[in-house]
């Protein structure tokens, strides 16, 4: 029996307009209201998914979200659960390869600030702070105090850009971080220790809910943890290859009723 379903929120919870389906809000209200834990799991913070759980009335205290890719844990209402960061001197190192390479990039927050030091603020950048309510900051890493809570790094450019220097930021920034293709335009660098499966299965402990009692529903290589840590793993039809291969069920497009499909399979 599911009792915890974790959902990506892009190109997985969301139709390719950036909505919800009017099936997936009917389908996740019936699965909250059978005492199913519906947990958004999503590299934006709470303020980029707080609208769409008004609209699922996931709106109570005992209700949680997974945010940042899995670097702070916290109740739909904001009670913080668990969190990891970036160190300041990763910060530095990542602003500098921006410019040796040629790169956007951006750090994310606690407060949900979007703050680059680039000048030429591209428009990857502007949609993901417009998609996390925010603004964009253009700060230098000299205008931060060293205990700056910085939750990750995206380097956000074009695919092929990101493409060519996928291998090298792994290399250059994966020993001691998490570095994770989140989507064709985002490659972003957290804390070693986080991912959306490390948290969802601290939060499934804490909630005493068994791995194998866990529905896991996403799209893209770093839904991949979660996949490893639910006991059945549901992937998208527009979801990528790299995915899939970690799927038991592939439903059909965000476009096409998927997350109903998966539900009424797994859940109901």
């Amino acid at each position: 029996m599911i009792k915890l379903v974790a959902i990506d929120v892009d190109d997985t919870l969301l139709n390719s307009n950036g909505k919800l389906l009017e099936s997936t809000i009917t389908t996740i209200k019936k699965a909250v209201s059978q005492q199913v834990k519906v947990v958004l799991c999503s590299g934006r913070p709470l303020a980029g998914v707080k609208h769409f759980l008004h609209e699922l009335d996931i709106v109570t205290d005992d209700q949680y979200v997974i945010t940042f890719n899995g670097a702070v844990i916290e109740s739909v209402t904001g009670k913080l659960i668990k969190k990891a960061g970036l160190d300041f001197a990763t910060y530095q190192k990542i602003d500098q390869y921006s410019y040796d390479h040629n790169v956007s990039y951006n750090i994310v927050d606690a407060d949900s600030n979007i703050i680059t030091s680039n000048l030429d603020v591209n428009w990857i950048t502007v949609v993901q702070a417009w998609e996390n309510s925010a603004g964009v900051l253009v700060r230098k890493p000299a205008e931060l105090t060293k205990d700056h809570q910085i939750i990750k790094a995206v380097f956000g450019n074009e695919k092929e850009k990101l493409d060519q220097i996928e291998d090298d930021v792994i290399k250059e920034f994966g020993q001691n971080n998490y570095v994770v293709r989140a989507h064709p335009y985002f490659l972003e660098v957290m804390h070693q220790n986080v991912n959306k499966g490390a948290a969802l299965e601290f939060l499934a402990e804490k909630l005493g809910i068994k791995t194998s009692e866990i529905l896991a529903i996403g799209d893209e290589q770093n839904d991949i943890p979660m996949f490893n840590v639910a006991g059945s793993a549901v992937v998208m039809s527009n979801g990528s290859d790299a995915a899939k291969k970690h799927a038991d069920y592939v439903t059909s497009t965000n476009d096409d009723d998927g997350i109903k499909q998966a539900f009424d399979k797994f859940v109901f």
